[in-house]
Protein backbone atom coordinates (compact mmCIF):
# COMPACT_ATOMS: atom_id res chain seq x y z
CA UNK A 1 0.00 0.00 0.00
CA UNK A 2 1.69 3.47 -1.19
CA UNK A 3 1.08 6.73 0.96
CA UNK A 4 -1.87 8.28 0.88
CA UNK A 5 -2.13 11.46 -1.39
CA UNK A 6 -3.78 14.78 0.30
CA UNK A 7 -3.09 16.77 -2.25
CA UNK A 8 -6.87 17.38 -3.41
CA UNK A 9 -7.53 17.96 0.56
CA UNK A 10 -4.95 20.76 1.34
CA UNK A 11 -5.85 22.93 -2.35
CA UNK A 12 -7.28 26.12 -0.31
CA UNK A 13 -3.99 26.01 2.06
CA UNK A 14 -1.44 26.02 -0.46
CA UNK A 15 -3.10 28.64 -2.38
CA UNK A 16 -3.06 30.67 0.87
CA UNK A 17 0.50 29.96 1.62
CA UNK A 18 1.22 30.89 -2.14
CA UNK A 19 -0.20 34.18 -1.87
CA UNK A 20 1.48 34.91 1.62
CA UNK A 21 4.87 34.04 0.00
CA UNK A 22 4.42 35.95 -3.13
CA UNK A 23 3.95 33.52 -5.58
CA UNK A 24 0.56 34.25 -7.05
CA UNK A 25 -0.62 38.13 -6.73
CA UNK A 26 -4.12 37.83 -5.58
CA UNK A 27 -6.05 34.83 -4.11
CA UNK A 28 -8.41 32.41 -6.44
CA UNK A 29 -11.90 33.16 -6.26
CA UNK A 30 -13.09 29.79 -5.19
CA UNK A 31 -11.04 30.19 -1.58
CA UNK A 32 -14.39 31.24 0.34
CA UNK A 33 -16.14 28.68 -1.45
CA UNK A 34 -13.60 25.76 -0.75
CA UNK A 35 -13.34 27.00 2.85
CA UNK A 36 -17.37 27.30 3.11
CA UNK A 37 -18.68 23.84 1.33
CA UNK A 38 -15.07 22.00 2.11
CA UNK A 39 -14.03 18.78 -0.11
CA UNK A 40 -15.07 15.38 1.63
CA UNK A 41 -12.86 13.68 3.77
CA UNK A 42 -13.72 10.89 3.67
CA UNK A 43 -10.80 7.87 2.74
CA UNK A 44 -12.38 4.77 3.42
CA UNK A 45 -13.98 3.15 0.38
CA UNK A 46 -16.84 0.77 0.74
CA UNK A 47 -17.28 -2.05 -0.82
CA UNK A 48 -19.86 -1.73 -3.83
CA UNK A 49 -23.48 -3.37 -3.16
CA UNK A 50 -23.52 -6.82 -4.46
CA UNK A 51 -26.78 -7.56 -6.65
CA UNK A 52 -28.09 -10.79 -6.94
CA UNK A 53 -30.53 -12.11 -9.49
CA UNK A 54 -34.08 -11.84 -9.06
CA UNK A 55 -36.45 -14.01 -10.74
CA UNK A 56 -40.59 -12.84 -11.12
CA UNK A 57 -42.98 -15.75 -11.42
CA UNK A 58 -46.20 -16.61 -11.10
CA UNK A 59 -47.55 -19.72 -8.82
CA UNK A 60 -51.00 -21.10 -7.49
CA UNK A 61 -51.20 -22.32 -3.97
CA UNK A 62 -53.61 -24.99 -3.31
CA UNK A 63 -56.88 -22.71 -3.55
CA UNK A 64 -56.29 -22.36 -6.87
CA UNK A 65 -55.22 -18.76 -6.49
CA UNK A 66 -52.50 -17.06 -8.22
CA UNK A 67 -49.74 -14.68 -6.80
CA UNK A 68 -46.78 -13.09 -7.92
CA UNK A 69 -43.76 -14.53 -6.24
CA UNK A 70 -40.20 -13.08 -6.73
CA UNK A 71 -37.05 -15.68 -6.30
CA UNK A 72 -34.08 -14.05 -5.54
CA UNK A 73 -30.68 -16.46 -6.14
CA UNK A 74 -28.29 -16.50 -2.62
CA UNK A 75 -24.98 -15.94 -5.05
CA UNK A 76 -22.05 -17.32 -3.30
CA UNK A 77 -19.55 -14.57 -2.63
CA UNK A 78 -16.30 -15.68 -3.76
CA UNK A 79 -12.91 -14.13 -1.78
CA UNK A 80 -11.68 -11.58 -3.97
CA UNK A 81 -8.18 -10.52 -4.12
CA UNK A 82 -7.44 -6.76 -2.35
CA UNK A 83 -7.00 -5.73 -6.31
CA UNK A 84 -10.17 -6.42 -7.31
CA UNK A 85 -12.32 -5.74 -3.96
CA UNK A 86 -13.17 -2.34 -5.40
CA UNK A 87 -13.94 -2.92 -9.21
CA UNK A 88 -17.67 -2.60 -10.76
CA UNK A 89 -19.98 -5.50 -9.76
CA UNK A 90 -21.07 -8.12 -11.73
CA UNK A 91 -24.73 -7.71 -13.26
CA UNK A 92 -26.81 -10.53 -13.88
CA UNK A 93 -30.10 -10.76 -15.80
CA UNK A 94 -32.09 -13.88 -16.21
CA UNK A 95 -32.28 -12.83 -20.21
CA UNK A 96 -28.82 -13.26 -20.47
CA UNK A 97 -29.03 -17.04 -19.70
CA UNK A 98 -31.77 -17.45 -22.01
CA UNK A 99 -30.07 -15.42 -24.38
CA UNK A 100 -26.82 -18.07 -23.90
CA UNK A 101 -29.41 -21.08 -23.87
CA UNK A 102 -31.05 -19.78 -27.32
CA UNK A 103 -27.98 -19.21 -29.31
CA UNK A 104 -26.40 -22.35 -28.39
CA UNK A 105 -28.63 -24.06 -29.84
CA UNK A 106 -28.73 -21.79 -32.71
CA UNK A 107 -25.72 -20.89 -33.54
CA UNK A 108 -26.38 -19.59 -37.17
CA UNK A 109 -28.88 -16.82 -35.95
CA UNK A 110 -26.04 -14.99 -34.78
CA UNK A 111 -25.24 -14.55 -38.24
CA UNK A 112 -28.71 -13.15 -39.26
CA UNK A 113 -27.99 -9.14 -40.00
CA UNK A 114 -29.62 -7.16 -37.14
CA UNK A 115 -31.24 -3.63 -36.74
CA UNK A 116 -29.52 -2.12 -33.11
CA UNK A 117 -31.06 1.33 -33.86
CA UNK A 118 -33.73 2.62 -31.78
CA UNK A 119 -36.06 5.96 -32.88
CA UNK A 120 -36.76 6.97 -29.13
CA UNK A 121 -34.80 4.96 -27.12
CA UNK A 122 -37.72 3.43 -25.26
CA UNK A 123 -38.92 1.12 -28.05
CA UNK A 124 -39.03 -1.85 -26.04
CA UNK A 125 -41.92 0.20 -23.76
CA UNK A 126 -44.58 -0.52 -27.28
CA UNK A 127 -43.65 -4.29 -27.44
CA UNK A 128 -46.80 -6.48 -25.99
CA UNK A 129 -44.40 -9.95 -25.63
CA UNK A 130 -47.97 -11.92 -25.34
CA UNK A 131 -47.03 -12.98 -29.09
CA UNK A 132 -43.55 -13.36 -30.51
CA UNK A 133 -44.36 -11.08 -33.89
CA UNK A 134 -43.95 -7.39 -33.23
CA UNK A 135 -45.29 -4.80 -35.85
CA UNK A 136 -42.09 -2.94 -37.27
CA UNK A 137 -39.19 -5.32 -35.25
CA UNK A 138 -37.90 -7.62 -37.41
CA UNK A 139 -38.08 -11.67 -36.00
CA UNK A 140 -34.71 -12.87 -34.24
CA UNK A 141 -33.33 -14.81 -31.48
CA UNK A 142 -34.04 -11.72 -28.97
CA UNK A 143 -37.63 -12.41 -30.04
CA UNK A 144 -37.50 -15.46 -28.56
CA UNK A 145 -35.56 -14.43 -25.14
CA UNK A 146 -38.44 -11.84 -24.79
CA UNK A 147 -41.49 -14.00 -25.53
CA UNK A 148 -39.87 -17.45 -23.42
CA UNK A 149 -39.52 -14.51 -20.28
CA UNK A 150 -42.91 -13.12 -20.95
CA UNK A 151 -44.32 -16.75 -20.68
CA UNK A 152 -42.14 -17.40 -17.55
CA UNK A 153 -43.19 -14.26 -15.41
CA UNK A 154 -47.06 -14.55 -16.63
CA UNK A 155 -47.93 -17.80 -16.84
CA UNK A 156 -48.87 -19.82 -14.06
CA UNK A 157 -46.32 -22.56 -12.44
CA UNK A 158 -44.17 -22.15 -15.78
CA UNK A 159 -41.36 -24.10 -16.05
CA UNK A 160 -37.96 -22.82 -18.25
CA UNK A 161 -38.12 -25.61 -20.28
CA UNK A 162 -41.57 -25.66 -21.55
CA UNK A 163 -42.01 -21.32 -22.14
CA UNK A 164 -38.77 -22.41 -24.33
CA UNK A 165 -40.52 -25.19 -26.18
CA UNK A 166 -43.26 -22.37 -26.75
CA UNK A 167 -41.22 -19.64 -27.84
CA UNK A 168 -39.19 -22.09 -30.46
CA UNK A 169 -42.41 -23.20 -32.15
CA UNK A 170 -44.04 -20.24 -32.85
CA UNK A 171 -40.77 -18.60 -34.28
CA UNK A 172 -40.31 -21.85 -36.59
CA UNK A 173 -44.04 -21.34 -37.70
CA UNK A 174 -43.18 -17.83 -38.54
CA UNK A 175 -39.74 -18.55 -40.01
CA UNK A 176 -41.00 -21.23 -42.28
CA UNK A 177 -44.40 -18.64 -43.18
CA UNK A 178 -41.29 -16.08 -44.17
CA UNK A 179 -39.57 -18.99 -46.41
CA UNK A 180 -42.47 -19.48 -47.83
CA UNK A 181 -43.32 -15.97 -48.23
CA UNK A 182 -40.08 -15.27 -49.87
CA UNK A 183 -39.85 -18.72 -52.12
CA UNK A 184 -43.51 -17.23 -54.10
CA UNK A 185 -42.61 -13.69 -54.00
CA UNK A 186 -39.23 -14.77 -56.03
CA UNK A 187 -41.44 -17.23 -58.37
CA UNK A 188 -43.98 -14.52 -59.04
CA UNK A 189 -41.09 -12.03 -60.00
CA UNK A 190 -39.56 -14.80 -62.49
CA UNK A 191 -42.89 -15.49 -63.78
CA UNK A 192 -43.07 -11.45 -65.05
CA UNK A 193 -39.56 -11.60 -66.43
CA UNK A 194 -37.22 -10.93 -63.60
CA UNK A 195 -33.89 -12.56 -63.44
CA UNK A 196 -31.99 -13.47 -60.33
CA UNK A 197 -28.52 -14.26 -59.90
CA UNK A 198 -26.76 -17.70 -58.60
CA UNK A 199 -27.86 -17.86 -55.11
CA UNK A 200 -25.67 -18.12 -52.49
CA UNK A 201 -25.27 -22.11 -52.28
CA UNK A 202 -24.34 -22.54 -56.43
CA UNK A 203 -21.89 -19.29 -55.30
CA UNK A 204 -20.56 -21.54 -52.66
CA UNK A 205 -19.91 -24.65 -54.73
CA UNK A 206 -18.22 -22.60 -57.57
CA UNK A 207 -16.11 -21.16 -54.80
CA UNK A 208 -15.66 -25.02 -53.88
CA UNK A 209 -14.86 -26.81 -57.20
CA UNK A 210 -12.34 -23.83 -58.10
CA UNK A 211 -10.80 -24.50 -54.92
CA UNK A 212 -11.07 -28.41 -55.54
CA UNK A 213 -9.12 -27.64 -59.23
CA UNK A 214 -6.68 -25.70 -57.17
CA UNK A 215 -6.07 -28.55 -55.34
CA UNK A 216 -5.56 -30.93 -57.86
CA UNK A 217 -3.23 -29.14 -59.47
CA UNK A 218 -1.14 -28.75 -56.63
CA UNK A 219 -1.01 -32.89 -56.14
CA UNK A 220 -0.62 -33.27 -59.24
CA UNK A 221 2.51 -31.71 -59.14
CA UNK A 222 3.86 -32.84 -55.76
CA UNK A 223 3.23 -36.31 -57.02
CA UNK A 224 5.56 -35.31 -59.99
CA UNK A 225 8.31 -33.98 -57.73
CA UNK A 226 8.06 -36.86 -55.30
CA UNK A 227 8.47 -39.34 -58.28
CA UNK A 228 11.63 -37.63 -59.27
CA UNK A 229 13.18 -37.61 -56.26
CA UNK A 230 12.51 -41.42 -55.71
CA UNK A 231 13.63 -42.09 -59.03
CA UNK A 232 17.10 -39.53 -58.43
CA UNK A 233 17.84 -41.55 -54.79
CA UNK A 234 16.85 -45.39 -56.76
CA UNK A 235 19.64 -44.78 -59.03
CA UNK A 236 17.15 -44.53 -61.94
CA UNK A 237 15.78 -48.16 -62.03
CA UNK A 238 13.12 -47.22 -64.15
CA UNK A 239 15.80 -46.62 -67.08
CA UNK A 240 17.32 -49.63 -66.09
CA UNK A 241 14.35 -51.67 -66.59
CA UNK A 242 14.15 -50.43 -70.38
CA UNK A 243 18.27 -50.96 -70.84
CA UNK A 244 17.52 -54.72 -70.21
CA UNK A 245 14.72 -55.11 -72.20
CA UNK A 246 15.98 -53.62 -75.16
CA UNK A 247 19.17 -56.06 -74.96
CA UNK A 248 17.33 -59.15 -74.44
CA UNK A 249 15.60 -58.08 -77.99
CA UNK A 250 18.45 -57.62 -79.27
CA UNK A 251 20.12 -61.07 -78.51
CA UNK A 252 16.72 -62.52 -79.63
CA UNK A 253 17.30 -61.19 -82.98
CA UNK A 254 20.56 -62.47 -82.90
CA UNK A 255 20.42 -65.64 -81.91
CA UNK A 256 17.43 -66.27 -84.43
CA UNK A 257 19.72 -66.31 -88.21
CA UNK A 258 21.79 -68.95 -86.83
CA UNK A 259 19.11 -70.97 -85.94
CA UNK A 260 17.98 -70.94 -89.55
Amino acid sequence: MGKINLTALRVRQTAINQFASGKISKLPQWVDVVRDIPPSEVLVRTVPHQHQLVRQRVKTDDKNKTQIVFEVEQKRRKSKKPSRLFQPVELRYEEDELRKQFFKDHPWELARPRVLVESTGKDHERYDWSQIRQPGRRLDGESVVQRQLYLLENTPNMTVSRAYDIARQEFYKLRLQEDIERRVAAEEAEATGAKFGPTQLEIGMELENQQHEKWKDWARLEAQVLSQRTVALSGAPELASENDTAREAQALEIERPEEQ
